[in-house]
């Protein structure tokens, strides 16, 4: 008997593109096993919960997301995964009162190493007699895992597990790497997640394809550290961006974040080439101090990141550059933060991901003097959220009036009907909102045209406006800022929604 037939299910997710990934990938093990996702106003049988803790609001929010769950959904079997549920419950570090509370909300906490065998625990788990509707909730916690480590070991998590899933629009993410062998002195990861790790070229690939078939256009490559990619396999990460590329009916490819040291000239001079892959890339800097890097353990200095990005600049002039940083690490001085905005001021990049320093258990950060007050944090966390701002103005306004390939997103199920205005990212990240327009006159040649030139195909019209172009690569003209301030707006005709990529 199937006890899981029929149930429903509401997952919530938390953290990282690897984590949503991981999500879509459990939601469609439980629905083979015949569990429905919950509706909106229904109740669920089983909440599954996949958490984050890169930082103490991260774990703050995963303590809350349970907690409402549980209130919205008083019977169901609470399952809990990911970082928080590894090194919060499972013993990876002392639990604090607060964690103690929410385990009180907690059927199921599910460690790194089975989160793959979701289904299989909740079907043989003493849980059972719960999914099964035939007794109260059980109160016992005994099901934690296998990795009780003592605070600041490392987690033994070796098993890779498979996650290739459509996200919440249009895009898919594929999991090609996991884990983490570099121990920087502020991350807990490689304690939550373990060692390096991959999938096999032709695995992937074969998830790629399986992605095309459901209608893919575009796979986001996702992972924990996936420049490292071959660890486990003798492979190389350019050898998969190869074969990825070899991927008939995925017209794109996003790196989502890469070391700079592991970003090499090779891979950035095939991305300038190749078919599909986005000229798009997500690099972490954390600090433009090398003095803080040195406190970070970073692979690379200031100097190494400037030549970097001026390599990708120098291969793919127009490309989205993404920066992450943090501030108010322990041991950053007003001096040291001052050196770092200034280099940041001084990079050619188009955006910066600004994250606070989070104290964490375990980490050998804690030894360093030096702590930065809340207060300060907020303060510089400020002073970048500004630069990021007008750099990526800055990069938006140079292709106002530029024509792009545009790939429509199917807007939110819950958009009111006559609201779902289509919005999209051009092949090099520029968030676009778009309105059908008439043809453009033939003797007023948009930019990059010349006069008399035609698309190499025709397209269809728009019939019934933009709702039938959803998960379709269209070209699209630049306008200006949307209201938002948020996305640029953008026009597609007939004439221009012949889906060529690379453009500009």
């Amino acid at each position: 008997m199937n006890a899981l037939k029929g149930k429903k299910a509401a997952y919530y997710t938390l953290g990282c593109k690897l984590n949503f990934a991981e999500t879509s990938t459990i939601r469609q093990q439980m629905e083979a096993a015949g569990v429905e996702t919950v509706g909106r106003g229904e109740v669920a049988d089983i909440c599954i919960v996949n958490t984050c803790s890169v930082t103490e609001v991260a774990d703050s929010k995963c303590r809350q997301a349970v907690s409402r769950l549980r209130h919205r959904h008083p019977g169901a079997l609470m399952v809990v995964t990911g970082c928080y549920a590894q090194l919060r419950l499972l013993g990876g570090s002392p639990a604090k009162e607060e964690d103690r509370k929410c385990l009180e909300n907690i059927d199921l906490v599910v460690s790194a190493k089975q989160k793959g065998e979701i289904v299989e625990l909740i079907q043989n788990s003493k849980f059972k007699i719960q999914i099964e509707g035939q007794g109260a909730r059980s109160k016992e916690q005994d099901i934690r895992g296998e990795e009780q480590g003592a605070r600041g070991k490392r987690s033994i998590v070796n098993d890779f597990a498979p996650a290739c899933a459509r996200g919440e629009r249009t895009r898919f993410f594929l999991k090609v790497q996991d884990g983490c062998d570099y121990f920087c002195t502020y991350c807990t990861i490689p304690f939550a997640r373990g060692r390096s790790r991959n999938g096999s070229i032709e695995s992937l690939v074969r998830q790629a394809q399986e992605a095309a078939s459901e209608g893919g256009k575009e796979i986001v490559l996702t992972g924990v550290n996936i420049g490292d990619f071959g660890k486990t396999t003798g492979e190389r990460f350019i050898d998969l961006l190869r074969a990825l590329d070899e991927v008939e009916g995925i017209e794109r490819y996003r790196i989502s974040s890469i070391e700079p040291n592991l970003l090499t000239e090779e891979v950035i001079r095939f991305c300038a080439d190749s078919r599909a892959f986005m000229p798009h890339f997500h690099i972490p800097l954390q600090s433009g101090s090398d003095e803080v890097l040195r406190l970070m353990h970073r692979h690379y200095d200031t100097r190494f990141f400037r030549e970097k990005i001026e390599e990708v600049r120098t291969h793919i002039p127009d490309a989205f550059i993404g920066v992450d940083v943090i501030v108010g690490m322990r041991g950053e001085t007003d001096e040291l933060f001052a050196q770092s905005l200034a280099f940041m001021q001084s990079l050619p990049v188009s955006q910066y991901h600004v994250f606070s320093y989070s104290e964490r258990p375990g980490t050998k950060a804690l030894n360093i003097p030096g702590k930065v007050t809340p207060e300060e944090k907020h303060k510089r966390s400020q002073q970048v959220l500004s630069l990021s701002n007008e750099k990526l103005h800055t990069y938006y306004n140079i292709y106002i009036g530029q024509t792009r390939p545009v790939l429509l997103e199917r807007p939110p199920s819950h958009s009111p009907e006559g609201e779902r205005i289509l919005h999209g990212f051009t092949d090099n990240y520029i968030r676009v909102e778009v309105s059908p327009n008439p043809k453009p006159p033939s003797n007023s040649p948009l930019k990059g045209e010349k006069a008399g030139e035609r698309p190499a195909k025709e397209a269809s019209p728009l019939r019934g406006g933009l709702e039938g172009l959803s998960n379709t690569i269209v070209q699209v003209r630049l306008g200006e800022w949307n209201e938002a301030g948020d996305a640029l707006t953008g026009t597609v005709s007939p004439d221009l929604s012949n889906g060529g990529e690379k453009g500009g």
